[in-house]
């Protein structure tokens, strides 16, 4: 069985574009169904954000009408209790050494937006995991941390690779609107990214190599399916 670190946002709030201040973290449906997946086929996760600081998780993911009605809200919030000793210590990912595992795995939620797309540490990370061949796998939101990662040479690591991220049209249409600060789709493609994008909505899974994306959170567990996948030919 293989250790896989899971990047998880710190940031409890996004700045908006009119300057306000939209309440965000990660989101709910996609850390869990990562996590749990992955735990249950035995693979061990560790949870790391920036500076170790414990994730705030967004309240919008538990409502509901968010989530997929009452039963799936209570599943997600459960399972978020159930690992709580996790959350609340996790690793610092300035301290993570990439070689020790075969997978990073980066949920969303608006909050990578807010911290992980700029975090030096992040960047190295995903640099030396790129460049090592180990298995990366964000989506919906979680590609933005995909922004910090940037060659000693200044270039972007993941420039030319094919992938999917939460689309600048869910984004204006079920995300945060207009008031978005910034587009990820838009900001990915503008750094040599080739963006892969299903029907808004659709569970869409794009792979490239050891890049695994996912477009949105519909596709959080046909992401952790094919890492696992992708671990058990890896043997």
């Amino acid at each position: 069985m293989s250790d896989i670190l899971m990047i998880v946002t710190a940031a409890t709030s996004l700045t908006m574009k009119d300057g306000s201040e939209h309440p965000t973290g990660f989101w709910a449906e996609e850390l869990v169904t990562a996590h749990r997946d992955l735990v249950a086929a035995g693979h061990t996760v560790t949870i790391a954000t920036p500076g170790g600081v414990a994730p705030t998780v967004d309240a919008g993911s538990l409502d509901p009408s968010q989530a997929g009605g009452e039963e799936r809200a209570r599943e997600f919030a459960d399972y978020l209790a159930s690992i709580t000793d996790e959350l609340s210590s996790p690793v610092a990912i300035a301290d993570v050494d990439a070689s020790r595992y075969a997978a990073v795995v980066l949920p969303g939620g608006h909050g990578p937006m807010s911290d992980l797309a700029f975090d030096d540490a992040t960047g190295r990370v995903l640099v030396e995991a790129d460049a090592a061949g180990t298995i990366i796998a964000p989506f919906c939101h979680g590609p933005a941390a995909l922004l910090a990662a940037n060659r000693a040479d200044g270039s972007f690591a993941f420039a030319g690779r094919r992938l999917t991220v939460f689309t600048d049209e869910e984004e204006r249409t079920g995300g945060t609107g207009e008031n978005t600060p910034w587009w990820v789709e838009s900001r990915l493609r503008d750094r040599g990214a080739v963006i892969d994008s299903a029907a808004p909505w659709s569970d869409h899974v794009v792979v490239d190599g050891n890049l695994i994306t996912g477009q949105n959170p519909q596709s959080s567990a046909s992401v952790a399916r094919r890492v696992l996948e992708e671990l058990a030919a890896r043997g």
